[in-house]
């Protein structure tokens, strides 16, 4: 089976993804552009927030804290403990993606659970940089505009969930590990992982769960060690287990 990256880039499968994943994802940013002009940041606080700190997680952390009266330095811990994460996530798109120079900054910067999972879904290096910079460029547009949408209208829009929002990320990222559960084993991770994080929620603050049980994949993925490549496929890292 051949793993020829697509000539054309409007037909890769990559940027098919990156393209779906920027949009359910963006739509999101109006619920948060909402929820932060709600919890008593101004406008352009809001608009400054998506675009600088620019990851979800940290970013609902950090209004979550304002919003439950919680002082600014609380808030940016927070934010800082959940976006330790794109750190992990650096290290390994940095070997994927090779930028140089200034795209060096550019992809730090767009190193999110998205352009992740949307490179490591990929096998042909190729693939793995066009789904990387859709999904990181895509969803940084996206987000942002959204933001503003969502600080506009504010109260307006009432609860997120009536409009389906606080789901359609969910739907991009099962949507792209679904493919990847073709065997016993990496079903077996995702069910274990699943289990760590239910178990987790009632106990830890939002947004470790995830991170427990990404610190479990990796673990249950070492103590496993390389395992034979497939017939044709090129090696790299799993879906969103190698984030997400």
């Amino acid at each position: 089976m051949s793993h020829a990256a697509p000539v054309d880039w409007r037909s890769s499968p990559a940027v098919r993804i990156g393209l779906s994943v920027s949009v359910a994802t963006g739509l999101y940013g109006i619920s948060f552009g909402a929820l932060s002009v709600a919890a008593g940041l101004t406008f352009w606080q809001t608009v400054a927030l998506s675009a600088l700190m620019f990851t979800g997680g940290s970013q609902f952390a950090f209004i979550g804290v304002v919003s439950g009266g919680g002082a600014g330095a609380s808030a940016l811990g927070a934010a800082t403990l959940l976006g330790i994460r794109n750190a992990v996530y650096g290290m390994s798109m940095n070997a994927l993606v090779r930028p140089r120079g200034w795209r060096r900054l550019l992809a730090a910067h767009v190193t999110i659970d998205e352009s992740n999972a949307a490179a490591s879904s990929q096998v042909h290096p190729v693939e793995e940089r066009r789904g990387f910079w859709t999904a990181g460029l895509g969803v940084f547009v996206l987000w942002n505009l959204f933001t503003v949408l969502g600080a506009l209208l504010g109260n307006a829009l009432g609860d997120p969930a009536r409009w389906g929002l606080d789901g359609a990320a969910v739907a991009a990222f099962l949507g792209l590990l679904w493919p990847r559960l073709s065997a016993r084993e990496p079903v077996a991770v995702a069910v274990v992982c699943g289990l760590v994080t239910a178990l987790t929620i009632p106990v830890l603050p939002a947004g470790l769960p995830i991170l427990v049980a990404a610190v479990v994949a990796a673990f249950l993925g070492r103590s496993r060690g390389p395992g034979p490549a497939p017939s044709g496929a090129a090696s790299g890292p799993g879906a969103e287990g190698a984030e997400a």
